[in-house]
C-alpha cells in the first residue's frame, strides 16, 4: 500500500466529490454512538436503487477510531 498513491487518489476523490467528503467529515468528525444507523443507497444507470443499513456496534466504533488514527500519519 503506497501512501503517496492513496493520498493522490483521495485528493482526486475530494476534488470530484466535495459534498461527499464534507458529509463524512461532519458525520464522522464527531463520535458516532453505538446504536447509530448508517444507511447507504446506490442507483446505477438504468437500474433500481438498492439500499442497506447497519446499526453501529462497539467494534465498529473501534474500527472507525483506528481509521481516524491512520489518517493522521
Amino acid at each position: 500500500m503506497n501512501p503517496m498513491k492513496i493520498m493522490a487518489a483521495f485528493n482526486t476523490f475530494r476534488s470530484n466529490h466535495p459534498k461527499v467528503v464534507e458529509f463524512f467529515q461532519v458525520v464522522f468528525g464527531q463520535r458516532v454512538e453505538e446504536g447509530t444507523i448508517i444507511e447507504i443507497s446506490v442507483t446505477k444507470p438504468g437500474e433500481e436503487t438498492i439500499t442497506t443499513n447497519m446499526k453501529v456496534k462497539q467494534s465498529d466504533i473501534e474500527l472507525f477510531d483506528e481509521l481516524k488514527n491512520m489518517s493522521r500519519y
